[in-house]
């Protein structure tokens, strides 16, 4: 069994980050999907080996675009989601999961937290942790058991 932290959007809020700090270490992996890839600096340095950082339409901080992730057999493909147009439609974002064999596709960029399914691949977004304003942040937890993925958005006032 694998499990993953997964937020996004967070420009500049590290307090968001923070806390969630506690879940790190406990976890098999730690996930920002963009719109703040700087705010993961000291986190990329304390969790090399399980830290993936998206680099978002808002970002200058170097990071990868996109990546893709093997646990448990199951492939996941993430990006913050610009590229694919995910404010209109999920449809493109799905056909390049199926393409490159995977069976999840986590994404950011909209700052709404869902989970759906199109053609077969499980599409995630964790929210913001920032914004909407006022409404409080979100993040998502995975986790990958055997071929079985279960993904669960965690709102702000949860943590």
């Amino acid at each position: 069994m694998k499990t993953m932290i997964v937020f996004s959007d967070t420009h500049g809020h590290r307090e968001g980050i923070g806390r969630l700090e506690k879940l790190f270490a406990e976890n098999d992996y730690i996930i920002h999907l963009g719109d703040g890839a700087a705010d993961m600096r000291e986190i990329s340095r304390e969790y090399p080996e399980k830290t993936y950082v998206c680099q978002g339409n808002c970002d200058f901080y170097p990071a990868l675009a996109e990546w893709e992730l093997e646990a448990e057999g199951v492939k996941i493909f993430f990006c913050h989601g610009h590229k694919y147009k995910v404010k209109s439609d999920l449809s493109r974002l799905a056909a390049e999961a199926k393409k490159r064999g995977c069976g999840v596709a986590l994404y950011g960029h909209t700052h709404r937290a869902l989970i759906s399914e199109e053609d077969g691949v499980l599409l995630v977004n964790p929210g913001s942790l920032r914004f909407p304003a006022g409404e409080g942040g979100s993040y998502a937890y995975l986790v990958v058991n055997g071929d079985k993925v279960t993904a669960t958005i965690v709102g702000e006032s949860v943590f």
